[in-house]
């Protein structure tokens, strides 16, 4: 990528899974800081409203449901569909058509994230969409917005940074580049780890005075839990030359664990005392008061002087008077699931559990089975050989912690985890961390990545990264065939842990690629392999199996040819692996697959 294009603007976009929101400084100006940007949307029928999120929820009317017009937006007339607010507001009482969560499916590796799936076990009458098709009107809506403000410099041209979970593998990060693509961000634009995000902008906001904050040594723990994720990196203070770096150490395995289980948790509970009044629920009246949980959360968290928050659940029949049942979350119910549900007090030795699973399942997201965020983060800075470990300590202590993520709006809840670690680490013989002041938790990491790609072209400080993950590509050892023994397949490193964007390696060994024939490739994948080199050979079991390939390389003959293999880590952030032809050096592109057949 040339960073010599022309460019008015350093953009962020933050694709959340339960908000978006974009984020904007201008070049060339001294001391200029990022500003969010106001989306317009439709809050109510006929009406728009500029707000600073765009609520991550795509509602699909049925025929006549609502006005000619009501939803139109200026760059957007005759709409069929809705994103946003109302979209948000409208799925809580119709959730058959409503499209949310899609920055989960887009990850999950167990379905095509191209088919028309969402809403997920919706009647066959309720039209469609893809995780990717979803993700990418998310951001269209950003973009037109964004292009009606300025209609001289629009998006395609700016200097755009879009942000992912630090937990993304490589095929996450590569479908979400494509949503970008679909949306019409053109080809300025670079993909940034959500928790590197949240400290730009920390840095943005404190300016040179960070360096009174942190000091050589500190290890500072990104705690982000948002609506669907939740992600956890160590970034080191380190110094050269007698000016401090920062570098990012260490990433968390993809936790689906967040908000959005805070919501369900919630509505389980609320739904337990309207059954005990006689009141039973169907599935689609329990996902209208998730939703309305939902809601309740926020409120009582943003206003400490309410004690309950109303709810309103849709009927199913005749026999309910006025069509509706009528409750409430009450604070207590709201501290005590939340707090002893997902943050519990544990000790540094604790761990998530797996409970036993029956041998079928319902299709759907991969939650985490622990719903214990403490336990998590327990066996994040526990993992041997983890960077920044001490001799002769059972985990990494953090000297500082930076909260970011809607979650962590709540004292309550940023008090909690603080409590904990500092146990832990004072029980280890270590001194309690301290919390870094962070603003605005649920804009932050677009702001963050504003500042990034401000800084990228004018220059300050950068946090060292790389890849979040070693990846490796699985290669058959040419053996002997023996009756009912399939060939052993080893595990090659490609790119290791913190490869840097822009970066590239040539593996000197000659492997046999097929072509003109079906063939299967596999890959893999590890946050905690943070040593290997290229070229190291691993056994795949120690290793997470990401989508395979089963395809047909296009080729002159049918047989095996020599190659090398190139792997190339795009300024976007995505991994590109290809074979090259040792004797004409034709190339065989192999991505990793993302389409489950």
């Amino acid at each position: 990528m040339d960073d010599s294009f022309e460019a008015s603007f350093a953009v962020g976009i933050d694709l959340g899974t339960t908000n978006t929101a974009l984020s904007a400084v201008p070049l060339g100006v001294e001391d200029a800081v990022p500003g969010v940007f106001p989306l317009p949307q439709v809050v109510q029928p006929g009406e728009l409203r500029e707000e600073p999120l765009l609520p991550s929820f795509l509602y699909l009317p049925a025929d006549a449901e609502l006005p000619p017009g009501s939803i139109d937006l200026p760059w957007y007339p005759n709409a069929r569909a809705v994103v946003g607010r109302f979209a948000r507001d409208r799925g809580a009482g119709s959730p058959a058509r409503l499209v949310s969560s899609a920055k989960s499916w887009l990850s999950h590796a167990g379905v095509d994230r191209r088919a028309a799936i969402l809403p997920w076990g919706a009647p066959g009458e309720v039209p469609r969409v893809s995780p990717l098709e979803a993700s990418a009107r998310y951001l269209a809506h950003v973009v037109a917005a964004w292009d009606e403000a300025h209609p001289d410099h629009p998006l395609y041209d700016q200097d755009v940074v879009l942000t992912v979970p630090a937990s993304f593998d490589a095929v996450a990060r590569e479908l979400t580049a494509e949503a970008a693509q679909l949306a019409g961000l053109g080809e300025n634009l670079r993909l940034l780890e959500e928790p590197q995000a949240a400290l730009y902008a920390w840095l943005a906001d404190r300016g040179p005075r960070w360096r009174d904050d942190v000091t050589v040594g500190d290890v500072i723990l990104v705690c982000d839990i948002g609506g669907g994720t939740t992600d956890f990196s160590l970034i080191a203070v380190t110094s050269d030359s007698g000016s401090l770096e920062l570098e990012r150490v260490a990433v968390g395995d993809h936790i689906l664990l967040g908000g959005d289980n805070m919501d369900l948790a919630l509505a389980y509970t609320v739904r337990r005392r309207m059954e005990a009044d006689g009141n039973a629920l169907d599935d689609w009246q329990m996902r209208a008061l998730t939703h309305g949980c939902r809601a309740g959360k926020e409120a009582l968290f943003g206003d400490a002087s309410l004690d309950a928050w109303p709810l309103v659940v849709p009927g199913r029949g005749s026999r309910l008077i006025g069509g509706t049942l009528r409750t409430e979350l009450t604070r207590e119910e709201l501290t005590r699931v939340l707090l002893d549900g997902f943050f519990p007090v544990v000790g540094s030795d604790a761990r998530p559990q797996a409970p036993r699973r029956l041998g079928l399942t319902s299709l759907g997201l991969p939650y985490a089975h622990d719903a214990g965020m403490t336990r998590h983060l327990a066996a994040f800075l526990g993992r041997e050989g983890l960077d920044r470990r001490v001799p002769g300590r059972s985990l990494v202590h953090p000297t500082a912690v930076l909260f970011n993520g809607g979650v962590t709006r709540s004292p309550l809840i940023r008090d909690r985890i603080m409590d904990v670690l500092t146990a832990w680490c004072v029980d280890d013989g270590g001194q309690a961390p301290k919390v870094l002041d962070g603003d605005q938790p649920d804009l932050a990491v677009s702001r963050g990545a504003a500042w990034y790609a401000r800084v990228r072209r004018e220059g300050g400080l950068r946090i060292r990264g790389g890849t979040a993950r070693s990846y490796y590509v699985g290669v058959e050892r040419a053996e002997l065939a023996v009756p009912g023994i399939p060939p052993q397949v080893d595990a090659l490193c490609i790119a290791p842990f913190g490869m840097e964007e822009g970066s590239e390696v040539t593996l000197p060994e000659l492997f046999g690629l097929f072509v003109g024939e079906p063939a299967a490739f596999q890959f893999f994948g590890s946050s905690t392999r943070r040593s290997d080199e290229v070229g190291t050979v691993v056994d795949p079991r120690e290793l997470e199996e990401l989508s395979p390939i089963e395809t047909t390389l296009a080729g002159e003959d049918t047989g095996v040819v020599p190659v090398r293999l190139h792997a190339r880590v795009t300024e976007v952030g995505t991994l590109d692996l290809s074979a090259v032809a040792e004797a004409d050096a034709r190339r065989w592109r192999l991505s990793f697959n993302v389409r489950v057949e």
